[in-house]
């Protein structure tokens, strides 16, 4: 996608061949950074502190940080200290884990000599392979919105979602974001209401971002707005990514996705989720066991800004002495969801939707 009319990814590969750049995602909305990842701590500590965030995204990032540890050291003890350190980062999503059984696979039967090129390649490929998987989330989700172009005759259709799940939270195109991009881009017209998504404003500081960046026509809500937009019915559908799918279709998003889809179902709004392949859990049977990250609670007490005078602080929102509790994620039951939006299309919320779009996965974890 493009900032400032240059097309970006958000990971790649720098011009000497092994270090990777990556944009710090803590720095936006107000200043657009890049830093370069040189070693397996530093992919650590930019998947942990939420420089790359959203699954796709977590799961390249990692792939590139089992390359790295690699290139100083291909012994089998180094790719297991990779694996872990890595996979400790993040536990919600699973996308993490995924990568990194897919780098393990690639290189652990590779001589010795060989583990380096091979972990490149692959974490290359995984990054090529997460950009054609959006193209075509966005490519089945657009006909979703055209049915409700159709509708209204042409006035925009109106599209809420929560969080951040475009471009930024992944490698490129992103997933929920993916046919709106799409529709935009086929001259359909859209307006996306964008939650705010506290406590770390990722809906205000990413989505908002991206968006207009873009030229999406969007507005910015606090994240209670969602039920009284739907009564007044000014959300036609909600789409939102997923950092976890279970095998019965429950999903796992930020905090906040359960009430909307609550919301929604009272209002008669559908309710869709995007994700990849590599999102879905099969071990999973329901989303009753999946771990829901607890962070660290000044992620609640202080915020982030700007100033008039252009310099940005952290202040505290709250009474000094209250305690917080921060809880990343939380999840939305399979029945209140309408479809997924996958690379292979579009099926109901159900394990025998899944299935017959994954076939091969379903089986073998059955």
């Amino acid at each position: 996608m493009k900032i400032g009319g240059k097309s970006y990814r958000t990971i790649w590969l720098n011009d000497d061949g092994w270090s990777v750049e990556i944009i710090d995602q803590t720095k936006l909305p107000h200043r657009f950074e890049t830093i370069t990842l040189r070693t397996l701590a530093d992919a650590a500590r930019a998947i942990s502190t939420m420089q790359v965030r959203g699954a796709p995204l977590i799961g390249a990032t990692a792939a590139y940080g089992v390359a790295l540890a690699l290139r100083e050291d291909a012994s089998d003890e180094a790719l297991d200290r990779a694996y872990e350190t890595l996979a400790a980062t993040r536990p919600t999503a699973i996308n993490l884990r995924w990568a990194l059984e897919e780098m393990r696979h690639a290189v652990r039967n590779q001589p010795r000599e060989a583990r380096i090129a091979a972990s490149y390649a692959r974490a290359a490929a995984i990054c090529d392979e997460d950009v054609e998987t959006n193209r075509r989330i966005g490519e089945n989700g657009v006909g979703l919105i055209k049915a409700h172009a159709d509708k209204k005759g042409g006035a925009p259709v109106n599209i809420l979602t929560h969080c951040n799940a475009g471009w930024l939270a992944c490698v490129d195109w992103g997933t929920a974001l993916a046919p709106i991009y799409r529709a935009h881009d086929e001259g359909i017209a859209v307006h996306v209401w964008v939650d705010e998504t506290r406590p770390r404003n990722q809906g205000a500081f990413l989505t908002a971002y991206e968006l207009g960046a873009h030229g999406v026509p969007h507005t910015l809500v606090a994240d209670n707005t969602g039920g009284h937009l739907m009564q007044k019915k000014m959300v036609d559908l909600c789409i939102v990514g997923t950092d976890r799918t279970t095998a019965n279709g429950d999903v796992a998003n930020k905090i906040g996705t359960y009430l909307k889809a609550l919301a929604a179902r009272d209002n008669g709004v559908q309710f869709f989720v995007a994700l990849p392949h590599s999102t879905i859990d099969w071990s999973l049977a329901d989303g009753s066991t999946i771990p829901i990250e607890e962070r660290d609670p000044t992620e609640v007490t202080h915020m982030t800004g700007r100033l008039p005078s252009g310099e940005i602080r952290t202040v505290l929102i709250g009474p000094e002495n209250s305690p917080a509790a921060n809880y990343g994620f939380d999840v939305t039951p399979a029945r209140l969801v309408t479809g997924f939006i996958t690379e292979r299309g579009v099926t109901p919320a159900t394990r025998e939707g899944l299935a017959l779009l994954y076939p091969e996965r379903a089986k073998s974890a059955a």
